[in-house]
């Protein structure tokens, strides 16, 4: 019984530690995050950054770096600052020696003034004394392209600003000189923004009030796309009918409106599918704007308005 008791014991042991060893190689798991990464798949990036610190025995540095990443993630891609806040916390304390530390403790004032928290950001800075409160911005993976200062701007970096434009702009800024005028641009308006930033025009009562109004705008916005998100994705075949319904639209006309050649599907599908997207999002607009004030029981005088 007790040989029995020995074997089973080894075979436990033994399996247990061979579910220990990763699946692949440390350099391999590193790779495919900073793959993810570079392909704009931030949320899978973290994912991965956080099974390399879970799986493999890191230095403290690495370990420290690897969160540091997932932090900036977080702050700069993803704009989660609650979260980014927890990994640049945790690597403050507990990697005092790290050499990110110098950043990580502007990055905590970074986070806690977007989250509205200027009273614990002013009481951190207090706490740290000498802590700067400009800005910091990390590189992202590729070339530098341009140097600002010690601020280094990668070719990811500006990537990822071209990606943030509207899909028309995106489509101009495809030739190498587009993308170094816009860079130029870029830089342009980072210096204006940093020197409005040191006159501490971000105080300025017009600032703020705008910042709030644009705030307003966008999250009326975000709560448009919310009751949109649901829609059924528009088919050619949606498209074509809604061409049919509405051929005159798409027909040219002479100077006095009169039609004078109807243009077949084929030429207009993706302007039809545009313009049906465009109503479609219009028709949400107006019941979202009908129930909001059917619940918080608005009433209008439009007798009154002068």
């Amino acid at each position: 019984m007790k040989k029995i008791t020995v074997i089973l014991l080894f075979f436990l042991f033994w399996g247990c530690s061979t579910n220990q060893q990763p699946a692949v190689p440390a350099d391999t798991k590193l790779e495919l995050a900073n793959t993810y990464y570079n392909n704009g798949l931030y949320q899978a990036a973290v994912d991965e950054y956080l099974e390399y610190l879970h799986d493999y025995s890191l230095d403290a540095n690495r370990q420290a770096n690897t969160y540091y990443n997932i932090a900036n993630i977080y702050f700069e891609r993803i704009n989660d600052y609650e979260k980014a806040l927890q990994y640049y916390f945790k690597i403050k304390y507990l990697y005092p020696q790290s050499s990110v530390q110098q950043d990580v403790g502007k990055k905590i004032v970074n986070c806690l003034e977007r989250l509205k928290r200027s009273k614990d950001a002013n009481r951190y800075v207090a706490q740290e004394a000498a802590l700067d409160k400009n800005s910091v911005r990390e590189n992202k993976p590729g070339a530098v392209v341009a140097e600002i200062g010690e601020r280094k701007i990668t070719q990811g970096d500006l990537d990822f600003e071209i990606s943030k434009l509207p899909a028309y702009m995106q489509g101009q800024l495809n030739e190498k000189n587009a993308k170094k005028e816009f860079l130029k641009q870029f830089i342009i308006q980072e210096l204006l923004y940093d020197s409005a930033k040191k006159q501490g025009l971000d105080k300025d009562k017009e600032v703020v009030e705008g910042a709030y109004r644009v705030q307003k705008g966008l999250m009326a916005e975000k709560m448009l796309q919310n009751e949109l998100k649901d829609q059924p994705e528009i088919t050619a075949a949606d498209a074509e009918m809604y061409y049919k319904a509405n051929k005159e639209r798409y027909a040219e006309k002479d100077e006095n409106g009169k039609v004078v050649k109807e243009k077949p599907f084929s030429q207009v599908a993706e302007q039809a599918a545009r313009d049906l997207a465009m109503q479609r999002q219009q028709q949400a607009y107006q019941k979202l704007a009908e129930r909001l004030i059917k619940a918080n029981n608005v009433n209008i005088y439009e007798s009154k308005v002068q």
